[in-house]
């Protein structure tokens, strides 16, 4: 029998290893890039913990990445919630600059969908988003009527974005925070409607 203490603390214990692997495992990303691969046995090393900890708790490659972007899309998700009901131009500007601040869940989702894996949700808040797309197509406050083109649309370009966002700096020759601010302006008039 496990003492009752005992048995709180192997919990607390295992959500702290499970946590270290998730963080090895994007940090070994940021640091090697995608073609580097992703090694169990290194996220292992990299976390301090035993090999066998890693498949133990996780299984694949696939498996930690999942989990790494479940737990790391949290605040990006609970922000979309707490956008819903907001107009367009306030929801669209909350998602690209959270997108900015927290990159890491569209990188690990994009790796995860360019690996086949069809579980990762793109479009974060989908049932309210799509209810509040709805809500403006009716009033004739979107560019298009088609809300799911515009949902689309909206989720390929803050991913696109969040993606290419260092690299377009440089390609184009500015400051990425100029750029950020110029293609904040742009994104909200891309998804306005227009008049005339």
């Amino acid at each position: 029998m496990v003492p009752a203490g005992e048995g709180a603390a192997r919990g607390r214990d295992r959500e702290a290893t499970e946590e270290s692997l998730r963080a090895a495992a994007v940090a070994l990303l940021r640091r090697g890039g995608v073609l580097a691969g992703l090694n169990l046995r290194q996220v292992a090393d990299e976390a301090r913990v035993n090999r066998g900890l890693v498949y133990q708790y996780f299984g694949s490659r696939r498996a930690l990445l999942r989990s790494a972007l479940f737990h790391r899309s949290r605040p990006n998700a609970e922000d979309a919630v707490d956008a819903a009901g907001l107009p367009l131009r306030e929801r669209l500007a909350r998602l690209f600059w959270t997108s900015l601040r927290n990159p890491e869940p569209v990188r690990l989702a994009t790796l995860l969908v360019l690996d086949g894996d069809d579980r990762p949700r793109v479009l974060l808040n989908r049932g309210a988003g799509r209810a509040d797309l709805a809500a403006e197509a009716g009033r004739g406050e979107l560019p298009v009527a088609d809300v799911e083109a515009v949902q689309a649309a909206i989720a390929s370009t803050i991913y696109g974005y969040t993606l290419l966002r260092e690299h377009l700096a440089r390609e184009i020759g500015l400051p990425a925070e100029e750029l950020d601010k110029r293609m904040a302006d742009c994104v909200e008039a891309m998804f306005a409607r227009r008049d005339g």
